[in-house]
């Protein structure tokens, strides 16, 4: 027996599959060799995901560089410790050293989740199929199918597995969650000439769709991995997902602020030795405590408990916004997106088939609304449609259509719900839209059909009205039904169906096609020959309803339509900077067409198809990324290929899906973004974030908070980084110019130290982690939709930003140093009269305040502080809590034996406050100077800028490489 990979079932006709698996299709395997076939090929079931060990998630959390860098913070500080005498406990080391616990703590609650994607798959497929064995029907589990099993397939069954039809009577498959197929497929046996995308194998049913109509019988070909559902598996497990723009930059972050502490650390020390003379082992004692404190000072302690805290902050905020993120990491990225790769059906379409136009032969009606909510008026030319031959005639072909049709509408706790056809269920919501349709319909009741078959590609019903007549309704492919037609419904007449008036038709039909709608034409044609006895009629079966001579009533237009709130939520990516392009399963002229309304591409743009990605290198694929916005008829492996060729461009790439083939491409993207209503268990767990309300506008709103929230990240980077850099410079410069400033002739330690190390951990621990986390919520202060996505390559920490934490760290270092000389008796300011315990209390707390009032400073990079000011009161309660604590520390005895401080008064408070607010006029002054300069570039650029804007429109594509 040939194994289902050996050969391609699709091509070969139904008897050689049958002699190729050893399978006679009229009798089925029998339960000998079905369980010998089961023990070879082993259950139809799909392999378990590999589970990552509890103890590998905490060594992943504990791999941060940032965290790395804390802990080689804390075997310093413990030599340290030794090192001085081991007195009392190592109290920098503990609380270093909580804070990473903490922080390990943090990413574990929110980030340890199993890898449950083909677990997922599992349970999609897990059911019980009907199939042939030894001659009789028997139910048996899925995973009990093997290869040569005859399947029995009828409506509402799902597939168990993957199979080459034998036979099919008006077979319709829905296959959306595995190509992405908007309508059922309909199946025919007829063996395929040449090998064909997976939604245009017509011959075949797969494991994991469903039956929406009809019966049919199906040899299984493959069963577990060995199914297109099995394949989709591997791929998802084979895709290595990879580390996300936040997770780049925070590891850049941790390497550099790594080489920065060491090397700080190095030269203090040494330029200590050298300049104080140092020859004692206490005071190298003391230089090597100076450079721990440096090392503390310039390690901003907080940062990875505080990044967690506000990612997490994040996730309840894009929560609330029905926008769940499932990976801390993930909720920064997509801010970062400069493309959105997206699913058409079920994404940026309702996946509920609703009738937009219907054409009759005195014109066109035009009905609104989307999906099975019957909601929508009805209107022609722009117009409501009113009384006349015109809404006679759509209200005909609505009334017939609803009633040759099997599929029901309800609603159900406000929700309108079908069973069925999508496709008829369609005509039962447009009967609603026109008044008085739905009630005419009602006095019709079924008497007979003649049910559809894909050789006739009609169906036709006869109905006896509650006075008595009885007529035949026909449905079906509009030129099949016009050969049946020989008279034409003109409002409340008939006239002959001549040449003319049919070629009319035909090229009505053709402009609906041209305009990607499906298609189905509606006929009627009285019965009297049925309208006999009661009895008699209810009788009639196929071989009584004639089909002949039939009255053309008209053609509607259907179609999967847009979500309303597409659209504009497009047009605000756009503007942002943020291209999106379309990916899906459905035909390249529907793909064309849902892409020109949204805006995707322009009116002559086109879908590239599938089957031509087969035939195009890597090279040539990253070519056609850069072009091309609408890719058609598309297999999972393309979609997966044309995100990786987007990030080869340098793009930062957001994927969104609701189907299993959506699922290795989610896993691959910079980010991947599940539909929560529509989508498949398996997309959800592939994803990194779920759209609770499976609106596209809600990605948008959630690349702002995206945006947002690394505005934020690098607001208190900023803060932090400020500080920081006072903090060292203060040591650094107090330290060197000790004898200038008169530190040297006011205190009678070897080595004079402006501040203390217990004084920099409670800057740092205390004082700054309350406004760096109240950073972490503030509001917009820039429009961050206002300008395009940043670069792979764009730097958290920019040279911008280094000029302002140099800037800052050298004014709060002068401030610092010069309000210690102005207590101290000699320096460079005379007058002092103060002790050098009293004169460090007002240098600390003249830091402590100037951070504060640095606080505001990073709110933003140009814009003044003032701007908002009062926006954020996280911040303003922060500021005070510090301000509070501040007081304590230099007031409170406890505290100040604790810290090294002293008692001020007013006059030194005062001085304090003023000095510290030395920062923000200067950084005002800076921030004046960007915000003239930028003007002046962009009053310069304007030209340019409108005439690059013109190209993407023309294009359809904005330029949104990574920089």
């Amino acid at each position: 027996m040939a194994t289902p990979r050996d050969f391609d079932p699709a091509r070969e006709d139904p008897v050689e599959v049958a002699g190729r698996l050893g399978v006679d299709p009229e009798v089925g395997l029998d339960a000998a060799e079905a369980d010998e076939r089961l023990r070879t090929h082993g259950p139809n079931e799909l392999r378990p995901a590999r589970r990552t060990p509890l103890w590998r998630r905490v060594i992943a959390q504990l791999a941060d560089p940032l965290i790395l860098l804390l802990l080689a913070a804390v075997v310093v500080s413990v030599v340290a410790w030794i090192v001085e005498g081991a007195h009392g406990w190592p109290i920098d080391a503990l609380v270093i050293l909580a804070i990473i616990v903490l922080n390990a703590v943090l990413g574990l609650v929110q980030e340890s989740r199993a890898e449950q994607a083909v677990a997922a798959l599992a349970v999609m497929t897990r059911a019980h199929s009907t199939v042939l064995r030894g001659g009789e029907l028997r139910t048996v589990a899925s995973d009990a199918l093997v290869p040569g099993d005859v399947l029995a397939l009828a409506e509402g069954d799902r597939v168990g597995a993957d199979a080459r039809l034998v036979r099919a009577n008006a077979l319709r498959v829905a296959e959306a969650s595995l190509t992405g197929e908007s309508e059922p497929v309909e199946k025919d046996p007829a063996t395929l000439d040449q090998r064909v995308p997976l939604g245009d194998r017509r011959d075949m049913v797969f494991a994991g769709t469903a039956v929406s109509r009809g019966t049919g019988r199906a040899i299984v070909t493959g069963t577990g991995m060995a199914t297109e559902m099995g394949a989709i598996a591997t791929m998802l497990d084979e895709t290595v997902e990879e580390p996300t723009p936040l997770q780049v930059e925070v590891a850049h972050l941790g390497r550099m602020l790594g080489r920065i502490v060491v090397a700080i650390a190095i030269v203090v020390m040494l330029t200590v030795t050298i300049v104080q003379g140092v020859d004692t082992p206490a005071g190298f004692v003391t230089v090597l405590l100076l450079g721990v404190s440096l090392a503390v000072a310039a390690v901003p302690e907080g940062l990875p408990a505080i990044m967690s805290l506000v990612l997490a902050l994040g996730v309840q905020r894009m929560a609330r916004r029905n926008a769940v993120v499932k990976q801390l990491s993930s909720v920064e990225t997509l801010g970062s997106a400069s493309v959105i790769c997206t699913d058409k059906t079920g994404t940026l379409t309702t996946n509920q088939m609703t009738i937009q136009r219907v054409v009759t032969a005195s014109g066109v009606v035009d009905l609104g609304g989307v999906g099975y909510a019957p909601v929508g008026a009805a209107s022609s030319k722009g117009r409501e449609l009113t009384d006349g031959p015109l809404r006679t005639e759509a209200q005909l072909v609505l009334a017939a259509g609803s009633l040759v049709n099997d599929a029901q509408l309800a609603e159900h706790d406000g929700v309108w719900e079908i069973e069925g056809d999508p496709t008829e269920a369609a005509f039962l919501v447009a009967a609603r839209k026109i008044e008085g349709t739905t009630e005419e319909a009602s006095r019709y009741g079924r008497v007979g059909e003649v049910p559809f078959s894909s050789e006739r590609k009609m169906m036709s019903t006869a109905h006896r009205h509650e006075g008595g007549d009885v007529v035949v309704l026909s449905k079906g492919a509009p030129d099949v039904l016009l050969e049946h037609c020989t008279r034409l419904q003109v409002g409340d007449e008939t006239v002959p169906l001549d040449p003319v008036r049919r070629a009319r038709a035909l090229a009505e039909i053709e402009t609906l096609s041209d305009e990607a709608f499906r298609t189905l034409a509606v006929a009627y044609r009285a019965a009297p020959e049925l309208a006999g006895e009661q009895g008699r009629a209810d009788a009639a079966g196929p071989d009584e309803i004639a089909e002949e001579d039939l009255v053309y009533a008209g053609v509607v237009g259907i179609i999967d339509p847009p979500r309303p709130e597409v659209r504009p939520a497009i047009a605000e990516a756009r503007a942002a900077g943020i291209r999106v392009v379309m990916i899906t399963g459905d035909h390249p002229a529907t793909a064309a067409r849902i892409a020109r309304d949204l805006g995707i591409i322009d009116e002559d743009g086109i879908a590239l198809p599938g089957a031509r990605l087969d035939g195009m290198d890597e090279r040539q694929l990253r070519d056609a990324v850069r072009t091309v916005s609408v890719f058609a008829r598309v297999a999972p492996e393309h979609k997966l290929r044309i995100v990786d060729a987007l990030q080869a461009e340098g793009l930062i790439v957001a994927m969104t899906g609701d189907g299993v083939n959506d699922a290795p491409a989610l896993k691959s993207a910079d980010i991947g973004i599940a539909m929560g209503i529509t989508g498949t268990e398996v997309t959800k767990e592939a994803a990194d974030m779920v759209l609770a309300d499976d609106d596209f506008a809600t990605i948008v709103h959630a690349v702002r908070e995206g945006r947002v929230i690394f505005d934020n990240i690098r607001k208190f980077l900023r803060y932090l980084l400020y500080s920081n850099m006072g903090e060292v410079l203060t040591v650094f410069l107090g330290v060197v110019f000790a004898g200038a400033l008169g530190f040297a002739g006011a205190s009678d330690e070897a080595v004079v130290l402006p501040l203390l190390a217990t004084q920099i951990l409670w800057i740092n621990l205390v004082t700054d982690s309350g406004p760096a986390l109240a950073m972490g919520v503030d509001p917009e202060v820039d429009d961050v939709m206002a300008r395009p996505p940043r670069g792979l390559h764009d730097r958290a920490i920019d040279l911008g930003m280094w000029i302002g934490i140099a800037t800052t760290g050298v004014v709060i270092a002068v401030a610092t140093l010069l309000t210690m000389d102005a207590f101290l008796p000699g320096g460079l300011i005379p007058g002092g009269t103060d002790t050098f315990e009293t004169a460090r209390t007002a240098g600390f707390t003249t830091l402590v305040f100037a951070g504060l009032f640095t606080a505001f400073n990073a709110r933003s990079a140009s814009s003044s502080a003032f701007r908002s000011l009062f926006a954020n009161r996280w911040l303003w309660g922060a500021v005070a809590l510090a301000v509070v604590l501040q007081v304590a520390v230099v007031s409170w005895a406890p505290l100040q034996v604790a810290f090294g401080t002293a008692p001020l008064d007013a006059a030194h408070w005062a001085v304090c406050v003023a000095m510290a607010s030395s920062v923000l006029w200067v950084e005002e002054l800076r921030k004046l100077g960007i915000r003239a300069v930028a003007r002046r570039r962009a009053a310069g650029a304007a030209v340019a800028t409108g005439v690059v804007a013109a190209g993407a429109r023309t294009s359809g594509i904005a330029d949104t490489r990574r920089r």
